[in-house]
């Protein structure tokens, strides 16, 4: 027998809670012009206590190729890349009705 959440009380591989906390939550992405005139893209509204913030800031510096960070309970990277954002975010689990584009 594995691990057993502590949240829903499943064992972790039938674990469902970050499918339902990705279907509850409001995502905003929108740009922001920062420092020297450069543009980031902010993704704003993701829990942190349920969805691994670090990890998906990760994820989407690998797939855009790009620099960035994830503190204050916001993700940013460097450039603009919201569309491309709103697509691997659908990829990641997200519902496209949940994240808007700004």
């Amino acid at each position: 027998m594995g691990e057993v959440c502590a949240i829903c009380g499943l064992v972790k591989e039938l674990c469902v809670c970050e499918t339902i906390a990705k279907e509850s939550q409001k995502i905003l992405v929108y740009t922001e012009r920062k420092k020297f005139n450069k543009n980031y893209t902010v993704v704003e509204g993701i829990d942190e206590k349920e969805i691994a913030l670090k990890d998906l800031a990760k994820r989407l510096k690998s797939e855009l190729a790009c620099g960035g960070t994830a503190k204050e309970g916001k993700i940013e990277l460097q450039g603009e890349h919201k569309q491309k954002v709103k697509k691997i975010l659908i990829d990641y689990g997200f519902t496209p009705n949940t994240i808007e584009l700004k």
